[in-house]
C-alpha cells in the first residue's frame, strides 16, 4: 500500500520565502509516501512581464527552492512533485520537479503552455517519461497538460501507475476531466491545485479553483478538497490496481488500441490545415 495526497495552497505573488515557509507548515502535518504541490507553488502565477518572471525564477536543482524540497524529501522521508518557475540560462520553462529522499530525480517542462504563459515561457523540451520510485511508477504533467488527452495516454503507455498533476486551475470543469483520464488508461491522478485570488495592476486577475484531488483508476474520488480553502489530505492506496486493466475478457484500453488508424493525431495544424484546403 502506498500514502498518497496533495497540498492545496494559497500562494502570495513574489513572496517565495513566504510561500516555501507555509508549505513547510502544510507538509510537516502529513505522512505520506508520495505528495504533489501546485503549479509555480513558489512565485505565484499572474506575471505581468517576462522580466517579473525571470526575477522569480531558479534552477532546478540547485536553487532555493529545489534546495528546500530536497531537503524537505529526506526529512519526511516522501516523494515530492512541485511546480516551479525555472530558469535555464535565459530561458523559463513553467517546470514541475520531482525530489526523492535521495535528492533531485527528474524535471519535467510543461509541454502545453496556457494563456500568457506562452509570452514567459519557452514550450517544454523534456520528453514525456515514467519515473521508477521502487513501489510505483510515477508520470508526471502540469495544469493545462490535462486537456490533451495524448498526454496521459503517453504516460499510461510508458507504464505510469501514478499522475502527479501540479496545477492553477481556473476552470470549473478541469478536476472532472482528470476522472475521465483516470477511467480511459485506468491509473490513479493527484492534483495539486492552489486556491485564492491573484490581483494585479492593470485589472489583471485569476481565480482559482481549488478541489485538488486523488482519483483511482475508475474515476471514483478518493479526496477532493474544498474551492477555496488552505488544505492537505493523505489517502491509501494499491497501486497494483493501475495494472489490472482488463475490464472484459476481452477488452483491454490499451491493447485495443489501433494506432495504425490515429495517423492525425501526429500531425501539425499546419499540415491537418492544408489538407483541409485552409
Amino acid at each position: 500500500m502506498l500514502r498518497i495526497g496533495f497540498i492545496q495552497s494559497a500562494p502570495a505573488f513574489g513572496d517565495p520565502d513566504g510561500n516555501r515557509r507555509r508549505l513547510l507548515e502544510q507538509v510537516s502535518r502529513l505522512d505520506a509516501d508520495l505528495l504533489v504541490l501546485p503549479e509555480l507553488c513558489h512565485s505565484g502565477y499572474v506575471f505581468q512581464s517576462r522580466e517579473e518572471a525571470f526575477d522569480l525564477s531558479e534552477p532546478i536543482p540547485s536553487g532555493p527552492t529545489s534546495r528546500f524540497l530536497i531537503e524537505l524529501a529526506r526529512e519526511r522521508q516522501v516523494t515530492i512533485v512541485a511546480g516551479i518557475c525555472e530558469r535555464d540560462g535565459k530561458l523559463l520553462y513553467n517546470s514541475a520537479g520531482t525530489f526523492t529522499p535521495a535528492g533531485h530525480l527528474n524535471t519535467y517542462r510543461k509541454i502545453h503552455l496556457f494563456q500568457e504563459e506562452k509570452l514567459w515561457f519557452e514550450p517544454g523540451n523534456t520528453p514525456f517519461r515514467v519515473l521508477d520510485l521502487g513501489d510505483v511508477r510515477l508520470g508526471v504533467l502540469v495544469c493545462y497538460d490535462w486537456r490533451f488527452p495524448e498526454a496521459t495516454r503517453a504516460l499510461a503507455l510508458l507504464g505510469a501507475d501514478i499522475i502527479a498533476h501540479p496545477a492553477n486551475l481556473v476552470f470549473p470543469f478541469c478536476q472532472e476531466v482528470m476522472r475521465a483520464r483516470c477511467i480511459e488508461n485506468h491509473i490513479f491522478a493527484v492534483t495539486a491545485n492552489r486556491v485564492g485570488t491573484e490581483i494585479r495592476p492593470g485589472e489583471r486577475e485569476e481565480t482559482f479553483t481549488g478541489r485538488s484531488q486523488v482519483v483511482n483508476p475508475a474515476g471514483e474520488l478518493l479526496v477532493r478538497a474544498s474551492t477555496d480553502q488552505v488544505e492537505e489530505s493523505v489517502v491509501e492506496i494499491d497501486p497494483s490496481r493501475a495494472r489490472e486493466k482488463s475490464f472484459s475478457p476481452y477488452n483491454h484500453p490499451l491493447n485495443d488500441r489501433r494506432p495504425e488508424h490515429y495517423g492525425t493525431l501526429v500531425v501539425s495544424p499546419e499540415e491537418l490545415a492544408r489538407e483541409r484546403g485552409e
